[in-house]
């Protein structure tokens, strides 16, 4: 995976791709590869403050959509997901995220969980709408939260 991952990074942060290449790292960091987008938008915002809002939009669309793919890998996954069914920790998870329903997307901004609740929203067939709502609702609550907070740590 390095092999490849370099050279995207390398040419990602080109500044000539600005926010073609935050909307990407956005989507790619909503699936299930490990990665982060915030530094991303940090960035973006500290070398350009008139995108602001652009950044966060972008951002939060792009890491929207990559939810609403990971709720389709969820509704597609049932046979995997039936060999785990009956561990005491998957019935709790389960039992929680059928409670609160669509809602528990908006938790998708989390790290390590946000996008495996995408997953698990999918599998129990939770309105995709409804809930790449809730997705669009947390993401862009975190991406303006977290961006602003670091302009006021590192300054404009």
């Amino acid at each position: 995976m390095d092999s490849w991952i370099d050279p995207l990074l390398t040419w990602l942060a080109l500044p000539q791709h600005g926010l073609s290449s935050l909307f990407l790292v956005s989507f790619l960091s909503a699936t299930l590869l490990p990665m982060g987008s915030e530094p991303a938008v940090f960035g973006l915002v500290k070398l350009n403050p008139d995108l602001f809002w652009s950044a966060i939009v972008v951002a939060t669309i792009g890491n929207t959509l990559g939810g609403a793919i990971t709720w389709w890998m969820g509704f597609a996954s049932h046979k995997v997901v039936e060999r785990h069914q009956h561990s005491a920790h998957h019935l709790r998870a389960l039992e929680w995220l059928e409670k609160l329903g669509p809602k528990a997307c908006l938790l998708a901004w989390l790290p390590v969980v946000g996008d495996p609740l995408c997953a698990v929203a999918g599998w129990l067939k939770l309105p995709f709408w409804l809930c790449v709502i809730y997705m669009a609702i947390g993401k862009f609550a975190r991406y303006l939260m977290m961006t602003g907070a670091l302009l006021g740590v590192f300054g404009r």
